[in-house]
């Protein structure tokens, strides 16, 4: 029995690993190469598509901008979102199931709902083209999912912690930063995980409110063609090279997501 569950989850593993891997084997050949043969690995192994990347401005800038816009919405989202959702877990007043409901339903709309409106916003007050655009842009979306999560992490947390706070004469700010802020890690590194993730996957609203000097990545992947077509090998690299930040994302909050799907909200 024990080997045969062995076997599954190593199928299930490769499975899962076989787009990846494929991906990585593409960036390793020449579009000529991709079209014209098919091969478990490269005939003919080049890191032409890796430097070009590395060299190309439009390429690693685009990456840079991500990385940009994407860190600057994770901070602003869950520094937002921390004293919004302290307030829904520890106090109770008028309306507040029904403005509860009303940030998860932002979260519901799709992004191309408000591509119009953000694209003549930020053009009429100096604001496209750059990273603050598309990290607030974004901000409409992160905020209730991190709303969402960390109220369930604080609803968990027994109210007799702050009293006893203030009762040995903690200031409010005091207590929620150096007190209440560590107990609730774990709901902070899940929240700044699923905020880090959507920001940087998501390419809509990062293409319509950027042109040139804050273009994404994911801009600069969807405009790479010649006269021959898509060059694949390149767009492979590139796809390959997105994967990174996730993935060290991952691994710094690793055990807050473990203990957050145990936990929280999630």
């Amino acid at each position: 029995m024990k080997t045969r569950s062995t076997i599954i989850v190593t199928v299930y593993i490769v499975f899962l690993m076989l787009p990846i891997y494929w991906l990585l084997n593409m960036s390793f050949k020449t579009t000529n190469e991709i079209l014209g043969t098919f091969s478990l690995w490269p005939v003919e192994f080049t890191l032409e598509n890796y430097i070009k990347i590395f060299t190309d401005p439009t390429w690693y800038n685009g990456y840079i901008n991500s990385l940009a816009y994407v860190s600057l919405n994770t901070v602003l989202s869950v520094s937002v979102a921390l004293p919004a959702a302290y307030a829904f877990s520890r106090y109770r007043f008028l309306g507040d199931k029904h403005l509860f409901f009303w940030l998860l339903t932002n979260r519901m709309a799709p992004p191309a709902v408000f591509a119009l409106p953000f694209f003549q916003l930020y053009s009429a007050i100096d604001l496209f083209d750059t990273h603050i655009a598309v990290a607030l842009s974004h901000c409409l979306f992160n905020i209730p999912l991190a709303v969402w999560i960390l109220e369930g992490f604080m609803s968990g947390i027994p109210k007799e912690l702050d009293e006893t706070a203030y009762i040995d004469g903690h200031s409010f700010w005091r207590f929620f930063l150096k007190i209440f802020v560590p107990t609730i890690s774990a709901g902070i590194g899940v929240t700044a995980f699923f905020c880090f993730m959507f920001s940087w996957v998501e390419m809509l609203l990062a293409k319509s409110l950027t042109a040139v000097a804050a273009k994404p990545i994911a801009a600069t992947m969807t405009r790479t063609a010649s006269t021959a077509g898509y060059e694949l090998g390149l767009l492979a690299a590139a796809g390959a090279l997105t994967i990174i930040p996730g993935a060290i994302v991952i691994y710094f909050v690793r055990n807050y997501i473990a203990k957050g799907f145990a936990l929280g909200r999630v």
